[in-house]
């Protein structure tokens, strides 16, 4: 359902809770905005009689009547608030733990907002989360990609997108056609998993290589979820890196302590530099933890690894002579 969807259903309910009375179609059409958009009595009506069934099929007692006694003419709509209310909520110790837990997961990421304004609901409802019982059990979800925000509004709208994406191994940059499915946090990396209309079979994009923008490319509701898919396997298995290249790099004595670590071999250089050599399967993936490591490593060989850190380091001197900061060129 899309989010524009969702909204005027929400809005559609509010308004019939909000009254005993039975509410004529004129005045719903008043009082819920996106009704009031439509340009003529025919369009009002057929929005009007979807949602309706739409309403009734999400289990809401959506009740139809007359506030007259005596004339019936007038047939008005309104859901039954005591058939409608929810028992007060509860929740065991442990629960609650869990939901302090999850709210501080969001913090500092794109649905952080969502995530206290839930927390919130929670708290009005009078329940109370346990903040206390997991100190020290701190996890966090970052996205920092530009990507995420639009990959996961295409999820939830179950809308077709197409985005500029850069290849792992090649490194080239094609124009991707994708039917998302899910979203998937695997390793500290993000990943959209979908039906790839140019390959025709299901594939994984890590968000850090969709270099552009996401745009939409169909309706809101035209992609189905085969059901039964499993996110995380298909990330797991496509994102298998089989070592078998090589690269050569050079890092600052006492630096790059994660490069270190996978190094194969190490011997010492310039004064001041080690060289390092690794397997690696991933071109990208390996690009950019070289270039985490900023002026302290530099890749040698092979050349499009190296290409690939350039490109990166570039794209952060760009940045920062945009926003007026001063920054080393890559060599």
């Amino acid at each position: 359902m899309s989010a524009q969807k969702t909204e005027r259903l929400l809005n559609l309910v509010i308004c019939l809770l909000a009254t005993r009375q039975f509410l004529a179609k004129e005045a719903i059409r008043d009082a819920v905005p996106q009704y009031a958009e439509c340009r003529t009595d025919e369009a009002f009506e057929r929005m009007f009689e979807r949602d309706k069934e739409e309403v009734r099929e999400m289990g809401i007692p959506l009740e139809t009547g007359s506030n007259d006694a005596w004339f019936d003419d007038e047939v008005g709509y309104r859901v039954d608030r005591s058939t409608y209310a929810l028992p007060e909520v509860t929740f065991e110790p442990d629960e609650l733990a869990v939901l302090g837990l999850a709210s501080r997961v969001w913090q500092q990421a794109s649905l952080a907002g969502a995530a206290s304004r839930a927390l919130l609901k929670l708290k009005a409802a009078g329940v109370e989360p346990d903040e206390e019982s997991l100190l020290g059990v701190e996890p966090r979800v970052r996205t920092s990609e530009p990507a995420f925000e639009p990959l996961y509004a295409a999820v939830r709208d179950r809308a077709p997108v197409t985005f500029p994406y850069r290849a792992s191994r090649t490194g080239s940059l094609t124009e991707r056609h994708l039917e998302p499915w899910g979203i998937v946090s695997w390793h500290g990396r993000w990943y959209v998993v979908g039906h790839d209309r140019d390959r025709r079979a299901t594939r994984v994009f890590r968000l850090s290589r969709v270099m552009g923008r996401v745009r939409a490319i169909g309706e809101p509701g035209s992609v189905q979820v085969p059901s039964g898919v499993d996110f995380r396997a298909e990330v797991a298995t496509q994102t298998d890196e089989v070592p078998n290249r090589s690269a050569r790099l050079k890092v600052r004595t006492a630096s790059g302590v994660g490069l270190r670590r996978r190094a194969t071999r190490i011997h010492t250089g310039d004064e001041g530099w080690d060289e390092i050599e690794l397997a690696f399967g991933d071109t990208e993936a390996l690009a950019e933890s070289v270039a985490g490591y900023g002026p302290d490593a530099v890749a040698l060989e092979p050349a499009d690894l190296r290409e690939s850190v350039v490109r990166r380091l570039q794209a952060v001197v760009s940045a920062a002579g945009a926003s007026g900061i001063a920054a080393v060129a890559p060599r």
